[in-house]
């Protein structure tokens, strides 16, 4: 770990001006256009007629090759997917080892898809993933594409909290122009009797590093040949997915018999599906028998019922949505879930809201649709006719491992902050910069009146965000953060970053050793002081006296003058004995293509650990303005324009570790 961390770091520690700059290597001369790179798309084999739209590519996936795809470096994903556990549940409700949750969303349109976020804060960002078991990128169109692969910031994203991806295959209803001869590209068979769409499908998959694919048929006109073509693909991409650790998920649209007829159930028209898949969602459809049958054929099947996937469209309506709650996760101790749940579209959590939304109010729909109308899952309202996740699905956790950090980046901001000072004040998103998020959004312990808990954009430690906790603190509240299982050593400590906004609050810092005695039980916090002010501060807590894992951490705020506006930029729980070193910097950054002020950035890996790159430009006066971070290894710049009197813009780019710490800068420049 970088020395400086053990120091107590003032917002105005990070100095707008520079030492002197380092000499810098002149980037090799780019002749190629510098094209923004977009999510990728395809057709299973032949194309449409006439000619694609503005901003439309049409593409083969049977012709894709890695070696062949362009953009494929800023598509590439580069977060493996994160061991998880199930703690033990906040409330009495919500059930482990029964219902999961899949979520089917709309990151952005089909085509014209940023591969690595853009300059708007405006974004579905989703911080709840400890109740998400499986996330597909949805979409497809039959005037631009019907196979999409997704974003790898999203996949980062997810990954970091455990969650897999599936990229989407959508044979559209012929009214919304699909044509069975898509259908019929996806299922050919080559001379060996083999599905060669099925290798690429799996090729795709672990050269952009998602998880799979959610089979979606829904072009009518189907017969029992093309039923049994069809099964076999599924087979064979199942049987070649296993092999590199992927998923197949079957959505019920066609049947065996080749015609599509949405049943709303498992039954002998897609058993055979099912059984081929690893997973299945059930058409909307459905009903309290439909879905009790299901169940009851899945344990026949000697499958779980909770590989069934209840759909549940919240596109229009949200947390609004009238469902029938008991046919999927009854309440009630004695009444086991029935199925899982599958949400269409749940993005509408941004959606719905006016154009003037801000990331704050998107986050206050997303925490009503995924925690309730309580906004606590430690204390579901139980008159809510809406029957939040939290309510019946046990939240799960990443942070199992040693070193931790996290400065509640949630994927997008109206600025960017680097320890206190705003480095640029361009609104951005990009998911992969996205820290791992308290999975129980926001659980608070108090005899008092509850203070408001949020992720807010009007401030931050470094990235975008930071937690704020507003309100009159009348009694102590705990508020709960992480549920982890990090070991305890005699060098363990917990750094706090955070500051008073209002009022005069006694922090303290609240370790749990043990899981709670019961779900909905309090944890046994100890607690360790930690001193406050209004300016941003860093301290060092060691955990001495505690012993053996770490099993909660929250902070204890006790209000001395209130009412109190409190924020937590960042928490990191090391050894300070076993910290990690600075991170190496990457090697050979350079420029490969540029037009104007349009720039393809590309280098070469750090060795060792790295959680993503930071790209900054060198202004003239010597200050350093944030361009952007990714986990990839290539990046894209828009807009670039030359200062006054400047005759080549200079460039820093730094790999940054598990807890922030930053390489060396390399550097490159480019020619105006």
């Amino acid at each position: 770990m970088n020395p400086t961390r053990r120091t107590v770091l003032l917002a105005g520690a990070a100095a707008a001006f520079l030492p002197p700059l380092p000499a810098f290597a002149a980037a090799p001369k780019a002749d190629a256009t510098a094209t923004p790179p977009y999510a990728s798309y395809w057709y299973p084999d032949s194309l449409p007629s006439g000619t694609p739209g503005t901003g439309i590519t049409w593409r083969s996936l049977k012709s894709w090759t890695a070696a062949g795809d362009a953009d494929l470096a800023f598509n590439a994903a580069a977060v493996p997917l994160a061991p998880r556990f199930t703690p033990t549940p906040v409330n009495t409700t919500a059930r482990s080892g029964q219902a999961r949750i899949q979520s089917l969303v709309s990151f952005g349109p089909t085509s014209g898809n940023p591969s690595q976020g853009s300059t708007t804060a405006d974004y579905y960002a989703p911080t709840h993933w400890s109740y998400v078991d499986e996330l597909v990128f949805w979409g497809g169109s039959s005037g631009e594409g019907l196979i999409l692969a997704p974003n790898a910031p999203i996949v980062d994203a997810a990954h970091r909290h455990g969650v897999p991806v599936l990229g989407n295959i959508f044979l559209p209803p012929t009214a919304y122009g699909g044509q069975l001869q898509w259908t019929r590209d996806l299922v050919q068979k080559d001379s060996a009797g083999h599905y060669p769409l099925a290798a690429q499908l799996v090729a795709v998959a672990a050269a952009y590093g998602f998880d799979g694919w959610f089979v979606n048929a829904e072009t009518g006109g189907g017969n029992a040949a093309l039923g049994a073509d069809m099964l076999g693909f599924v087979k064979e991409l199942k049987s070649l997915a296993v092999a590199r650790g992927q998923r197949v998920t079957w959505y019920d649209a066609m049947t065996v018999n080749g015609s599509v007829s949405w049943q709303g159930a498992l039954n002998n028209q897609n058993q055979a599906f099912f059984q081929a898949a690893d997973d299945m969602f059930v058409d909307f459809r459905w009903s309290a028998s439909t879905l009790a049958s299901s169940g009851t054929k899945a344990d026949q099947l000697g499958r779980s019922r909770y590989e069934l996937w209840a759909g549940v469209d919240v596109e229009s309506n949200g947390s609004n949505t009238s469902v029938s709650w008991d046919a999927i996760v009854p309440s009630g101790s004695g009444r086991a879930h029935v199925a899982s749940i599958g949400f269409y579209r749940p993005e509408w959590t941004r959606n719905h809201l006016p154009s003037t939304r801000t990331p704050g109010d998107f986050h206050a729909a997303d925490d009503r649709f995924w925690t309730g109308r309580s906004l606590d899952p430690s204390a579901p309202d139980a008159s809510d006719p809406w029957r939040a996740p939290a309510v019946s699905v046990a939240d799960r956790s990443t942070v199992g491992s040693l070193p931790f950090g996290s400065v509640f980046n949630t994927g997008h901001g109206l600025r960017w902050y680097e320890d206190g000072a705003v480095t640029s004040d361009a609104p951005w998103n990009h998911l992969g910069l996205q820290d791992r998020l308290p999975s129980r959004q926001w659980a608070v312990r108090t005899d008092g009146e509850r203070p408001a808990v949020s992720f807010d954009f009007a401030d931050a430690w470094r990235g975008g965000s930071s937690v704020l906790v507003d309100g009159e603190l009348d009694q102590p509240a705990v508020v709960e953060l992480y549920a982890t299982q990090l070991p305890i050593g005699a060098n363990t400590v917990v750094e706090l970053t955070h500051r008073t906004d209002e009022g005069s609050v006694n922090v303290e810092l609240a370790v749990a050793t043990a899981e709670p005695s019961a779900p909905g039980a309090t944890p046994s916090y100890t607690y360790l002081p930690v001193n406050s002010g209004n300016q941003w501060e860093t301290v060092t807590v060691p955990l001495t006296g505690v012993s053996g894992s770490v099993h909660g951490l929250g902070v204890r705020l006790t209000a001395t003058d209130g009412p109190v506006r409190w924020r937590l930029g960042g928490l990191v729980v090391c050894d300070i004995a076993l910290s990690p070193e600075t991170p190496a910097p990457p090697t050979d950054p350079r420029i490969t293509a540029a037009t104007g002020g349009d720039l393809r950035f590309a280098w070469s890996a750090a060795p060792g650990p790295v959680r993503h790159y930071e790209l900054h430009r060198l202004l003239p006066d010597g200050t350093r303005r944030f361009l952007g971070g990714t986990c990839q290894q290539a990046y894209f710049v828009a807009g670039l324009q030359p200062e006054q009197g400047e005759q080549a813009a200079r460039f820093e780019l730094r790999s940054v570790g598990e807890l922030y710490d930053s390489s060396d800068p390399v550097t490159v420049t480019h020619t105006w």
